[in-house]
């Protein structure tokens, strides 16, 4: 079982943050530069909300206000669901699907330590599958007659 501290070791340690009071361009902007889907709101050294490809497109853009002008406080999503390091990529992916959200913050001790995606999940889900067929092939080579 694969734990979140397992699949953050494996990323870049880069958090992607923007404070509540920055204009949601700036949130744009780090999407588009580091090809990411959902930026952390930060304030204060804590996490108070997240923002989503989503959330941009159906609060801003799709009612037509300007991006430079609306505040990232105004489209977060506060209080965002949040893991542990020791949380198992199961128990990730039900509160995914329950919740139907695609990133989870990862918080110890009241601090941010990364995010995991539903792309995560599947990275994780291709690499442990590849693992089985491995040693499926193995074992059928050494045991064939």
């Amino acid at each position: 079982m694969t734990t979140v501290k397992q699949c953050i070791d494996r990323k870049p340690h880069t958090i992607f943050s923007v404070r509540p009071s920055d204009p949601v361009e700036s949130v744009l902007i780090l999407m588009r530069d580091h090809r990411v889907r959902a930026i952390l709101v930060i304030d204060d050294g804590k996490l108070v909300g997240i923002v989503s490809q989503g959330d941009c497109a159906i609060k801003v853009l799709l009612p037509h206000n300007n991006p430079k002008q609306v505040l990232v406080s105004e489209v977060m999503t506060r209080n965002p669901l949040t893991v542990s390091l020791s949380n198992s990529l199961d128990e990730c992916m039900a509160i995914m699907v329950h919740k139907h959200i695609r990133h989870l913050p990862v918080v110890e001790a009241d601090k941010v330590v990364g995010i995991v995606s539903v792309g995560d999940m599947v990275k994780s889900i291709i690499e442990h599958q590849g693992d089985q067929i491995k040693f499926l092939e193995t074992y059928i080579k050494g045991h064939g007659g």
